[in-house]
């Protein structure tokens, strides 16, 4: 079997939220329920930080918790993730960013198995493309096959900082890549946003781990509880994500 890790982006730059993914919510950072969840899946978990001093913190945050760590372009993200494989190996690759505390490990799990089984490495499959999944339970897995086209053929400002742009192009039937959608399995989510951008989205998140312990639920449970709330979920509901 292939092997498959996840790397997660991460830094303390945030135009809109400086240092978010270290704010504490019931004691802990958030960046701790980010990796506690994701390690659910039985992956291993990398975080991939820049080499800027504000970004020290993050290195030391990792090598506290034992976790991987690379560090490398700020705004070359595509090739943070190139260079983090690179070091790692890692045949497959599940592409996560750290302001999703809430993502569901077990799905991504999943996901990377039916990949796995798949054996395919011209397959990009994610949950963000044809989006039905709450925004901050994002996923994409593609191989390092996939990973070495991008960083080779990618030129633009936005394929580098994004990471995965260059793939979602080549998805016509004369192009390289096949992609596979991610769906939820209980219907349409897409609207709900569990993902950490602005003092709002900080607002519904901290809710829902202090209040109702969500940190703690399985998928099924997570998106029943979005349901019985609507007025949390309203809480962010005005903010724009920002354009890829």
């Amino acid at each position: 079997m292939q092997r498959a890790g996840i790397i997660s982006q991460v830094r303390m730059g945030s135009t809109r939220l400086p240092g978010k993914v270290l704010l504490a919510v019931a004691g802990r950072p958030l960046l701790d329920y980010h990796v506690a969840r994701l390690e659910q899946s039985g992956l291993p978990v990398t975080l991939a930080t820049t080499t800027l001093p504000a970004d020290d913190v993050l290195a030391n945050y990792a090598a506290d918790r034992g976790l991987l760590c690379y560090r490398g372009s700020e705004a070359d993200v595509l090739g943070r993730y190139y260079a983090a494989n690179a070091q790692f190996g890692f045949e497959i690759i599940v592409r996560v960013t750290s302001d999703c505390p809430l993502i569901d490990g077990p799905t991504v799990g999943a996901a990377v198995t039916r990949y796995q089984l798949e054996n395919n490495p011209l397959v990009y499959r994610s949950n963000v493309v044809k989006r039905t999944f709450p925004r901050g339970l994002d996923f994409e897995i593609f191989s390092a096959d996939l990973l070495e086209l991008a960083f080779t053929k990618a030129t633009t400002p936005a394929e580098r900082e994004h990471v995965t742009p260059y793939l979602r192009t080549r998805f016509t039937p004369a192009g390289p890549v096949q992609r596979r959608d991610e769906l939820c399995p209980y219907g349409d989510f897409s609207a709900p946003r569990l993902t950490l951008d602005t003092p709002a989205d900080f607002a519904v998140l901290r809710c829902l781990i202090e209040t109702y312990q969500a940190h703690t639920f399985s998928l099924p449970e997570l998106l029943a509880l979005l349901n019985a709330h609507p007025e949390v979920v309203a809480l962010n509901a005005h903010v724009e994500q920002k354009p890829v």
